[in-house]
């Protein structure tokens, strides 16, 4: 996978807890970094999902037992 440089700055009492982490935990901060910022890209695109699905049409509970012919038991 080809790699790229990312310069940003922050918070450098963000940066000393980063690091803190890392050294604590044996980490390498450069994937820790890539970790986390891949988490929230996917965290985000998760958000747009339920976005989406938020507006599908809902069926009762009831209708559901129904059309599956269960009895609302649970079996063992």
């Amino acid at each position: 996978m080809a790699q790229a440089q990312l310069a940003t700055r922050i918070d450098s009492r963000v940066k000393k807890a980063v690091a803190m982490v890392c050294r604590d935990r044996g980490l390498k901060m450069g994937r820790f970094i890539e970790d986390a910022l891949i988490d929230k890209l996917e965290e985000l695109e998760d958000i747009e999902e339920i976005k989406k699905i938020r507006h599908e049409p809902t069926r009762p509970l009831a209708a559901l037992i129904r059309d599956l012919k269960l009895d609302g038991q649970l079996q063992d």
